[in-house]
């Protein structure tokens, strides 16, 4: 039998599954969750728990990585994050292992914009920092199952240069060409692995009444360069926050500029690949690129 690569999920695919294998949520109600992730379907289940469910084969590893790995860093962290409470095991429906979790109350950032940047910019970099000092030892170094998050920058130049030549006649190629080798020049990470999230933007976070108040979708979780989870600083917050955020943020300066590349190569990569078939996150990545642009601008 050929493996499988993607899996079309609907309700009633879901609800066999709960219903089989959690007999005792079988009388919830479920609801699909629009989402613009790729990895993962979403469905709320009752009032408090959701159901994540991997669409394609790339993101298999995300799932037993979440179910290890997410109750032992939620206790250290500042703001809720979702942890498991349950695993699905592969059935004749559904070919590989799925999640329960708590539902988190909020709004997806990209739904309900972040309206107080600077309290977001304190709450990125007390998440970011406490998330760096808890012990790395054994966590699951850049690879696949991550999309390599984590990886020293320069891994990701030909990747970069690539999107450029793509976006030639949409962007300054010279003036973006000329920002990454910039934050290519910035010393290299020499120190331990850190945790990362590896993809914070605003399609991973969730607001109530304006402000931040969840991190969601831990699926690039690992262990790495912190300059990273540093892109938040240009994924979400704008120039005026970004300075709290430096000032609340313990890296130095070359990690900053490697966060600005890796915002930068994190925008570039995925507005060259969504730029025509998902509007939402072509957004939030043309938008990444925008912000790293003005900063490297004002400062030439």
């Amino acid at each position: 039998m050929e493996p499988v690569s993607r899996v079309d999920i609907d309700a009633a695919l879901v609800r066999r599954l709960i219903d089989e294998q959690f007999p005792q949520w079988m009388d919830l109600p479920l609801e699909h969750v629009d989402s613009a992730g790729t990895d993962n379907a979403i469905y709320r289940l009752g009032a408090e728990l959701a159901v994540r469910l991997p669409r394609v084969d790339w993101a298999l590893g995300q799932v037993e990585k979440e179910q290890r790995w997410l109750p032992l860093l939620a206790p250290a962290l500042p703001v809720p994050i979702p942890v498991p409470l349950a695993m699905g095991a592969p059935a004749a429906v559904f070919p590989w292992p799925w999640s329960v979790y708590p539902w988190l109350e909020g709004e997806n950032a990209t739904i309900e914009p972040v309206a107080d940047l600077h309290h977001a910019a304190t709450v990125l970099a007390d998440f970011i920092s406490a998330l760096q000092r808890i012990d790395a030892a054994g966590g699951p170094p850049p690879g696949p199952h991550n999309s390599n998050r984590g990886v020293e920058l320069a891994a990701r130049d030909n990747a970069v240069r690539e999107a450029i030549a793509a976006l030639r006649e949409e962007l300054d190629a010279d003036a973006v060409g000329a920002a990454w080798e910039a934050a290519l020049y910035a010393p290299v990470w020499s120190g331990a692995p850190v945790w990362l999230h590896g993809d914070l933007h605003p399609g991973n976070v969730l607001v109530e009444h304006g402000r931040l108040s969840a991190v969601i979708d831990f699926g690039t979780l690992g262990v790495g360069d912190p300059a990273c989870d540093v892109m938040a600083g240009w994924t979400l917050l704008d120039a005026d926050a970004r300075v709290s955020f430096r000032a609340a943020l313990p890296v130095d300066d070359a990690t900053w500029v490697r966060g600005s590349g890796w915002a930068l190569s994190f925008g570039l990569i995925a507005y060259a690949y969504y730029k025509h078939t998902n509007p939402v996150l072509a957004g939030i990545s043309k938008r990444a690129i925008d912000e790293v642009m003005a900063d490297f601008m004002r400062g030439r």
